[in-house]
């Protein structure tokens, strides 16, 4: 673990001296988080987030900082951790303590031990609103930190593994407060995890490995969101694309969108770079690994590392090694080599810089809008999961298209009247 130069007060940082370059990175993002700047400016003007503690728990990246910085202009005081330990941009981490006055608990490639006393320190600041990706921060303090419950009024969840843990919770009557579902907003799944998720995945992947992909099979477990814009991406760097899928409609869609379709099990045989991005766990198992090429690649872009069996792994294994930075290299008895990319964690953070900008730009508009909705409103939601009301997912998607100078059509009261009766036939 590397040595901590910032103060417990100010968060706890790998190194205050990288905050130069990590400002230069929020700087660079923010010119393409168009909505966000919008939305900054009537925070600064309106005060709506005055006197609100936010713990956000989400990838310390140069995108999230100006999220937190848009929020802390609202009004906010805000403690942000790290989603995920591979994730931290340290650079952003340092700029944000030292430039934006913003406490910061990450470091890239923390222990987990740390990771989690890091989420207990964003926790400690008593927060009226939690932020999540993933629902660590929730699951933290529904178990360890009750005590800070009973001041918390929502949150938001970032990613779909979250908003499916938090349903279950809610189906078990274990949540406490409303949470705002913003991965199920139409301008964040079907942005951020097409196209950020497809181009970044690729992204991670290539700068881990260098590898071609034109000419490869590329497996894509998983067919959601995040499944189509990869397998789309690796199509179009000439890659032989298969996709398995659990759901019949999803495998079907593949299917008919060009894709070749599969068990795992008949695609093992036939891949050289494997992703998963299904949100569940072991997709990629010891039977996998027993059936894969000497020299597959093996990677993950969904949320948690368990998607891929890595115990399974190390147990066919006799040895393994390091051979790039973020590549781990498996010997299997046989003498088969497979390599693991970034831990099984995902990829397009741990060796990559994440989704672009420009689609987070939309997806932390919804954050904060949402965190604006629930100041205003938590008072008349019960404790269970919402989606985003859809006059804020509309009204991101304009700001979206007026900041590219994209204009669009009006319905006229004819058709407003047509649409809205059911007297005109044939």
């Amino acid at each position: 673990m590397a040595t901590t130069l910032a103060t417990q007060s100010a968060g706890d940082i790998k190194n205050l001296e990288l905050a130069d370059l990590g400002k230069k990175r929020i700087e660079w993002a923010n010119q393409s988080m168009k909505v966000l700047q919008l939305i900054r400016k009537e925070f600064i003007k309106g005060q709506p987030l005055k006197g609100i503690r936010i713990a956000a728990c989400l990838h310390v990246t140069a995108e999230t900082a100006n999220l937190a910085i848009t929020l802390r202009d609202g009004g906010a005081e805000v403690a942000l951790c790290a989603s995920n330990p591979l994730s931290t941009q340290d650079d952003v981490a340092a700029a944000l303590v030292r430039d934006y006055n913003i406490p910061v608990f990450a470091i890239k490639g923390e222990d987990n031990d740390t990771y989690y006393s890091h989420i207990l320190a964003a926790l400690d600041r008593r927060p009226h609103i939690t932020m999540d990706d993933g629902a660590d921060l929730v699951t933290v303090a529904l178990t360890k930190r009750t005590d800070v419950l009973d001041g918390i009024i929502g949150g938001t969840e970032e990613t779909t593994t979250g908003v499916i843990r938090l349903r279950a919770m809610a189906k078990e009557g274990v949540l406490r407060y409303p949470i705002i579902a913003v991965n199920d907003a139409d301008t964040k799944h079907m942005f951020d995890n097409r196209y950020g998720t497809g181009q970044s995945t690729i992204d991670g992947i290539v700068r881990a490995t260098n590898y071609l992909l034109a000419g490869s099979a590329f497996v894509v477990a998983g067919y959601g969101w995040c499944g189509r814009g990869l397998a789309s991406r690796a199509r179009g760097l000439g890659a032989d694309v298969i996709v398995t899928e659990v759901d019949p409609t999803r495998a079907i869609e593949a299917v008919m969108d060009g894709f070749r379709v599969m068990t795992m099990e008949q695609a093992a045989k036939l891949g050289d770079i494997f992703c998963t991005v299904t949100g569940n766990k072991n997709v990629l198992r010891k039977e996998h690994f027993e059936s894969m090429k000497d020299g597959a690649i093996v990677a993950n872009s969904g949320h948690f590392n368990v998607e891929i069996d890595i115990p399974a792994l190390e147990k066919l294994s006799s040895s393994k090694r390091t051979t790039r930075p973020f590549v781990e290299e498996f010997t299997l008895r046989d003498g088969r080599k497979i390599n693991l990319l970034g831990e099984g964690r995902l990829i397009n953070l741990a060796a990559a810089e994440g989704h672009p900008p420009a689609v987070m730009d939309m997806s932390f508009a919804d954050q904060a809008l949402s965190v604006e909705f629930l100041v205003k409103n938590h008072a008349t939601l019960n404790k269970s999961v919402f989606p985003v009301p859809q006059e804020l997912d509309k009204r991101v998607a304009k700001l979206k298209l007026e900041s590219t100078g994209v204009r669009i059509d009006r319905l006229t009261a004819e058709q407003e009247e047509y649409l809205a009766s059911w007297s005109e036939g044939t």
